[in-house]
């Protein structure tokens, strides 16, 4: 992805000292393109709490070069193994529905147990972290690649008409290193020609939609228009979408999907106006230990505040405003489960499929039972 004609990852090792990481802080946009730099586990963790970064998968990244970064503090201060290991649980907790967190972590902890020192752990931290991070890139862009066949499908009965997209959230690059789930498909049928057009749902309370995905479509110049997150019935009622395409924060080797909360009101109103509702995500966004999504995900309930108020720019700065009576409760719920039956297929870097425990497994073997 590019940002003013210049090709950015959404976190990257700083190339004058790769004992730094640097990563875009998105609480800035779209007004503002910062750069971060995060030198410490403590940095990281808050980075990935208050969500400087966010997204499934960029989450896990994010995590992965946490340990690397606590690697590097443990080989100064002694107690390697033991300060490694409560590095990982203290990101473990900073978000707990991603299961790309737990992932990653799984993974570094595993790679760093192989080294006999600490430099020999402190380089498979190093080499572990950017694995992850390429990975993240390549499964994004063979989700892209696997989701454009929808695309040109529909595009092929149009007549020249662009496919309209609608998404929920952000999960494009900005919520991974690169591409991104949902919108790879959708970047994809644009670099190709195909016409394209994306309803990008704002998605309240924190605006990841209006704010991230529409920044990042406009930064790449495909069409796109922001809607209010309840406006997406009345245009799958009249025809206006053709296709939904959303991310994943966890799914179950069953087809249950836990995304940004909003994603289940979406799936229910293309059921009935029988609108193809796709999944995309990378197989690091599968639990492959979670059978029953609704009954055992874990859903993130967040501060009050981000529903009581809401930030924007104005005049040249970042303004607070309250939109909310200061004595009214409110409940924050990051997420929700919408149930495999609503769900038309799930794109993943390995192809396409039906969202049930036996297509699943059938695209990924080595995880059957």
């Amino acid at each position: 992805m590019k940002v003013r004609g210049q090709h950015f990852r959404t976190i990257w090792l700083k190339l004058e000292d790769p004992n730094v990481v640097q990563l875009i802080d998105q609480r800035f946009l779209p007004h503002q393109f910062v750069i971060e730099e995060v030198r410490t586990l403590k940095q990281m963790t808050t980075a990935i709490r208050d969500m400087h970064v966010r997204g499934a998968g960029l989450i896990g990244v994010s995590a992965g070069y946490g340990m690397y970064l606590a690697a590097l503090e443990a080989a100064e201060r002694g107690s390697f193994d033991e300060r490694v290991s409560s590095a990982a649980t203290q990101l473990k907790a900073t978000r707990p529905t991603a299961v790309n967190l737990s992932w990653a972590l799984a993974r570094q902890l595993e790679t760093i147990a192989r080294g006999n020192t600490a430099d020999e752990k402190v380089a498979l931290a190093r080499r572990t972290a950017e694995q992850i991070a390429d990975d993240d890139v390549e499964h994004c862009r063979m989700i892209g690649h696997h989701g454009l066949k929808l695309i040109q499908s529909i595009a092929s009965k149009n007549a020249g008409r662009p496919v309209n997209v609608l998404t929920h959230c952000n999960a494009g690059w900005l919520a991974f290193v690169d591409h991104g789930s949902a919108t790879a498909p959708i970047y994809a049928a644009h670099d190709s020609g195909l016409p394209v057009h994306v309803w990008v749902s704002e998605t309240r309370p924190r605006n990841q939609g209006s704010k991230l995905n529409a920044w990042e479509l406009g930064e790449h110049g495909v069409p796109h228009t922001v809607i209010a997150d309840s406006a997406a019935g009345h245009l799958m009622q009249h025809g206006n979408v053709d296709l939904i395409i959303v991310g994943s924060d966890r799914t179950t080797y069953t087809g249950d999907v836990a995304n940004k909360i909003g994603t289940y009101l979406k799936a229910l109103a293309a059921k009935a106006n029988d609108i193809p509702f796709y999944v995309a995500l990378p197989s690091s966004s599968i639990d492959w230990k979670m059978r029953d999504g609704v009954k055992q995900i874990p859903i993130e309930q967040r501060a009050a505040e981000e529903i009581k108020r809401a930030n924007g720019w104005l005049d040249g700065r970042h303004v607070e405003v309250h939109i909310a009576p200061e004595r009214s409760a409110a409940a924050n719920l990051g997420f929700d489960v919408t149930p495999r039956h609503l769900v038309t297929g799930l794109i993943t870097e390995r192809g396409i499929c039906e969202a049930n425990e036996t297509s699943i497994f059938s695209l990924f073997p080595e995880h059957a039972p």
